[in-house]
């Protein structure tokens, strides 16, 4: 049996709200040229790769 607490790793305290620049950082992380689309093409154009080197290239850069 285990228990799921869900906590940061370290505390955080925000002492002024920037909304504009929470958005500048999530657009980056989950936005359609944010870390997540292009790990994910990384990953898909693997499969296409003639070249088993460079398929493992961009396996290793779409995991990372």
């Amino acid at each position: 049996m285990w228990v799921y607490e869900k906590r940061l790793q370290y505390p955080v305290n925000i002492k002024n709200p920037d909304p504009q620049m929470a958005q500048v950082i999530i657009t980056q992380m989950g936005g359609p040229d944010g870390e997540l689309a292009a790990s994910m093409r990384y990953i898909s154009q693997r499969y296409a790769m003639p070249n088993c080197e460079v398929a493992g290239l961009l396996t290793d850069i779409g995991v990372s």
